[in-house]
């Protein structure tokens, strides 16, 4: 019960820090928020909780994050600036599994109290590397154009929550089968491993359902971008 009401206030907080983030950089603040939301979702994701007699694991709200901001870059400056984005967030997530897998090479010193505690967060296993940077790559892209096709068809302002949704909840799904098939496909049982992308799908859809009032309000944000 305790994980479930903190999960609530963990969800509000994330949105409230991407909303100011917003309000305080604009367009600049959402790239920032894209590479500071790679990064940590894939440090949260090796956490695991209960919550519904279910194991999920952390890092969900984060990276549904990601879309959120590539959906109102899209919406409020164009295609063009979302693929932007969406390179931003991949070079930022190359960029930092390259450079802690190079330091977790070094020999620690004896008295060294980091390096387990860094092999654990950042000794991911090549499979889970490869599958991450696969499945973001593959998603983000595909959510970008999904957006901007449903922009087209549904082009009314209060018809944001159509394309937000839309590309959100086919673009996530692609997201969890992609990364769930090269990191776990083998590693469970086929049952288990059907468990692990519906649970895993479902919560992420859930949790962009929730963000739609916040794309609308941040939508609402008016200053001069430099």
């Amino acid at each position: 019960m305790f994980n479930l009401g903190w999960g609530a206030l963990f969800v509000l907080v994330n949105f409230a820090l991407f909303l100011m983030c917003y309000r305080l950089f604009g367009k600049q603040g959402l790239y920032a928020w894209v590479a500071a939301a790679v990064v940590l979702a894939n440090i949260q994701v090796i956490k695991t909780i209960g919550m519904f007699g279910l194991v999920m694991t952390l890092g969900n709200t984060m990276y549904g994050s990601i879309y959120l901001a590539t959906d109102l870059l899209n919406e409020k400056y164009g295609e063009k600036e979302a693929k932007k984005a969406v390179w931003f967030g991949f070079f930022f997530l190359l960029m930092s599994t390259a450079i802690m897998q190079m330091v977790l090479v070094f020999e620690p010193q004896e008295t060294d109290f980091g390096q387990p505690a860094l092999e654990t967060i950042f000794g991911l296993a090549p499979r889970i590397a490869l599958g991450s940077l696969t499945a973001y790559y593959v998603s983000q892209f595909l959510d970008v154009k999904i957006f901007s096709k449903l922009r087209n068809k549904f082009p009314s302002r209060n018809q944001l929550w159509i394309r937000l949704n839309g590309s959100i909840g086919v673009s996530q799904m692609v997201d969890t089968l992609v990364f769930c098939t090269i990191a776990f496909a083998g590693e469970y049982a086929w049952d288990i491993w059907w468990e692990i992308v519906l649970t895993t799908y479902l919560l992420k859809f859930v949790i962009s359902v929730a963000s739609t009032p916040v794309i609308y309000w941040a939508r609402s944000f008016k200053f001069k971008e430099a």
